[in-house]
């Protein structure tokens, strides 16, 4: 199988991943565990559907019958804003296109090389839209281990990735699961401006109801007067910016690498914030084609919009 794997490699570096590595399709007893717990405190806040897929969480054969392995795959996004501070932050990567749409189409390239190999295999594409514990699978497949602040981390090249999954029926050797922690840092705690990593159990977590990204991106209806969204206007980076893990330096100069991938180096131009506020349905539908930003939907791109305004607001 180390010939799969190289075909697999070359295949996956040319299309823009940094890194592909094989687990079984269980995932581990332990983050099924704690997947429930964080669904029983409430962490998911109104993401309803988080529950409701516990049960094809736990079982991949809801979503291929007979898999046996899953290939799990790092696509590095990250890139400098070009958009001022001032007019509302975006997560960075929500900058280019949407990601799904861009790792369905890498991957669909691995799928065809598969098919061809194995005929009479079958294999599915899974970004974080399906139901699968994906960076638990991606763990165990080598490619990053978990920061306090939740994300996958790797320790040689930090966390702004996405993860792409292919489940298949083939049964390869699954990778050494990734090693690594983050010592006695508490960066991502410390500066989290709504204190949403907290402690459950033995284990950090991020409690929804206070996440930035959640507020201005999942979160439905108006927000609480006390609400900051601390100049965000789309998802949050903040608890990224001040891992050490993405700070380059002359020992650790792979960290943090700037992405390549073409369509996410093209920026939608979003218009300012008091634009946005009052922002007509078929402008939004036109500014948010094939973009991350249209899950916040109009009525809460137009609310974030306001919020963050209004904290920017001299005096305010």
């Amino acid at each position: 199988m180390k010939e799969l794997r190289d075909e697999i490699e070359a295949i996956a570096l040319k299309e823009g991943f940094d890194r592909f590595g094989v687990s079984s399709a269980i995932p581990s007893e332990e983050s099924l565990t704690f997947y429930s717990h964080w669904l029983q405190e409430g962490f998911h806040a109104d993401m309803e559907y988080m529950a409701t897929h516990l049960p094809l969480k736990g079982d991949l054969d809801t979503l291929l019958p007979g898999v046996r392995s899953v290939l799990a795959f790092s696509l590095p996004y990250f890139q400098e804003s070009d958009r001022p501070e001032t007019e509302g932050k975006i997560a960075r990567y929500a900058l280019g296109k949407d990601y799904h749409k861009v790792i369905r189409k890498k991957l669909g390239k691995v799928v065809q090389h598969l098919e061809g190999r194995f005929p009479g295999e079958r294999h599915r594409i899974c970004v974080d839209s399906a139901p699968t514990l994906d960076r638990v699978f991606a763990h165990q497949a080598g490619l990053g281990w978990f920061g306090k602040n939740t994300l996958l981390i790797n320790s040689r090249t930090g966390s702004y990735f996405f993860i792409g999954l292919i489940l298949t029926t083939l049964d390869l050797e699954p990778s050494e699961p990734s090693l690594g922690g983050c010592g006695t840092c508490q960066k991502c705690i410390e500066a989290c401006p709504t204190g949403a990593i907290v402690l459950l159990g033995d284990r950090w977590a991020v409690d929804s109801r206070l996440c930035l990204s959640y507020l201005t991106i999942e979160h439905r209806g108006e927000f609480e007067d006390s609400v900051d969204l601390y100049g965000w206007l789309y998802g949050c980076d903040v608890c990224q910016e001040v891992c050490p893990f993405n700070q380059p330096r002359e020992s650790q100069p792979e960290r943090r690498p700037t992405t390549t991938v073409e369509e996410f180096l093209v920026h939608k131009q979003f218009p300012t914030l008091l634009e946005l506020a009052q922002l007509p349905e078929d402008r939004w539908d036109e500014l948010t084609q094939g973009s991350p930003i249209r899950r916040a939907k109009v009525e809460g791109l137009r609310r974030n919009a306001r919020r963050v305004a209004r904290g920017s607001a001299p005096g305010s």
